[in-house]
């Protein structure tokens, strides 16, 4: 087997036969001649060959059989949903979703006859509190979104495999370098390939990846979705996923760093990272985690948040995450924006609390520009 690195680079890569090129060629064409084929080829059917061998790429750097992309985190979110979830179906989401995640799941599944329940916590026991006759699937997102949870992803694959249960994970915040739920039993992994995937902050792609047979399943339904992603930017994907887990490595260790020193410094009330020894769920993270990510979050005292990120020079206030550039945002004035006030103290989502998607800059840069902005 390769290592990621390896992978990252060879994996899913078409070979020109005409020109030799070391890049897959892009197939921007939408009509493609019929006679003599199977299948009818077309941008909406996932079925073009580069689309299809960025899927093989996703699908080997997650140890699946098959993989595919889509227009967006939330296309690929949908599709997985409304493949294994029929009217008179129940699901279980964990606690501390995605905003878009929550928000969808919230205003939309009802009126498809579809039960669900968001539970109160991560813990697999909850989980296992709320499954009914009529469950089907259990959700998870970890590390989570804002505040940097880890799930326990092996009792949680335990419990469905007892109830007969699909298990998704949104495993954007880990990255496949980081973390590989699959091979820890969860049935379909998905990406907001926005984020680490592209990872340049150019793109809007989504990705899943699981057995052939879900696979098949979820495609089905995308096609009817209809969130197919056009060719220029499956060639930006598969390009910049060639330097993901270079991306990754670094991103990992400036995290880490920024984490520590933020831990001590008196203007910080509270450092969400699952690196740190006093995270509550680090041993978790631990035993699931290669990485900790590029990820985390924390709470300043005695100044105004917004007030703070105008001070900062280098690192820019901005939305999403995963790229090289350092950017920082305050969860409950974007990703959770469309929460209820009670909704967001369910989440934990304070006014002062901020993420910072941590890029490849030079780490002491960074915490000096944090720095100067909190003084």
């Amino acid at each position: 087997m390769n290592s990621p690195k390896t992978t990252c680079v060879h994996a899913g890569t078409l070979f020109d036969e005409k020109t030799r090129g070391v890049n897959s060629p892009i197939y921007t064409s939408s009509s493609f001649e019929y006679l003599d084929l199977d299948e009818a080829v077309y941008p909406r059917y996932f079925n073009i060959p580069n689309t299809e061998a960025l899927g093989k790429k996703i699908a080997a750097l997650e140890h699946a059989e098959s993989g595919m992309v889509f227009s967006s985190g939330m296309a690929a979110i949908t599709s997985v949903l409304f493949a294994f979830l029929r009217q008179g179906d129940h699901a279980i989401f964990q606690t501390g979703l995605y905003g878009g995640t929550f928000h969808f799941v919230t205003t939309e599944l009802e009126r498809f006859g579809i039960g669900y329940e968001i539970s109160v916590d991560n813990e697999p026991a909850t989980f296992e509190g709320l499954i009914k006759e009529n469950t089907r699937l259990i959700y998870i997102e970890t590390p989570s979104n804002p505040l940097l949870k880890v799930t326990d992803i092996k009792a949680t694959v335990s419990l469905a495999r007892s109830k007969n249960l699909i298990t998704v994970i949104d495993n954007t915040f880990a990255s496949p370098i980081n973390q590989n739920p699959h091979q820890m039993g969860i049935d379909v992994v998905i990406h907001s390939a926005t984020k680490y995937l592209g990872g340049h902050a150019d793109i809007c792609a989504g990705a899943a990846a699981s057995r052939k047979e879900n696979m098949l399943r979820i495609r089905d339904m995308a096609r009817g979705l209809g969130g197919s992603l056009n060719a220029q930017t499956v060639y930006l994907l598969e390009r910049s996923i060639k330097t993901l887990a270079l991306r990754i490595e670094q991103q990992n260790r400036n995290a880490g760093f920024l984490a520590d020193k933020l831990s001590a410094h008196p203007s910080i009330e509270q450092v969400y990272y699952p690196g740190l020894a006093n995270h509550p769920d680090h041993e978790i993270a631990r035993q699931q985690m290669s990485g900790f990510g590029g990820m985390l979050s924390f709470e300043i005292r005695d100044l105004d948040p917004v007030q703070f990120q105008r001070n900062l020079k280098l690192i820019r206030p901005s939305v999403s995450l995963g790229g090289v550039d350092s950017i920082i945002c305050s969860p409950a004035l974007t990703s959770h924006r469309h929460l209820s006030p009670q909704e967001k103290k369910n989440e934990g989502i304070i006014d002062n609390l901020l993420r910072l998607s941590v890029g490849i800059e030079d780490p002491n840069d960074l915490l000096s520009d944090i720095e100067q902005a909190l003084s």
